[in-house]
């Protein structure tokens, strides 16, 4: 089923903006209708200025009526899997209802899918609206 979120993070991917760092990125997200959508990582001269590609897929996600993340591949053009940033967990946070049941597949553009986990292992302990209301 995640050969789908391959196909569109890797489009995604080849379209990145790396100029910097050269590290090309790309996210794709199932949402709740089962809907893919992806981003890629957006490089700016002003580093901070940067965009990751998981963002750019959720903002994708929400542009097109999608509200909650049921599945996530990332692919990086790196041997080891790329994960996630610390700030882009937080952010996918926000999108995700149940860490325990949500996917997340790491990819590598020629071997595919090579390391899948839950949110929950990627993103243990959280801080998210649950804790804001506590």
């Amino acid at each position: 089923m995640a050969q789908d979120l391959f196909e569109a993070a890797k489009a995604a991917q080849s379209r990145a903006h790396a100029p910097y760092s050269n590290f090309f990125v790309g996210a794709a997200i199932r949402d709740e209708n089962g809907d893919i959508h992806a981003g890629c990582n957006i490089e700016n001269a002003a580093y901070p200025s940067g965009w990751c590609a998981e963002p750019s897929a959720i903002s994708h996600m929400i542009v097109a009526g999608g509200r909650k993340v049921q599945e996530l591949l990332v692919i990086g053009n790196s041997d080891d899997p790329c994960m996630p940033c610390g700030l882009c967990r937080q952010r996918l946070l926000e999108f995700i209802d149940d860490t325990a049941s949500v996917t997340v597949h790491l990819a590598h553009p020629e071997r595919g899918i090579i390391k899948t986990l839950t949110f929950a292992d990627l993103y243990p302990h959280v801080f998210g609206a649950e804790q804001l209301h506590s």
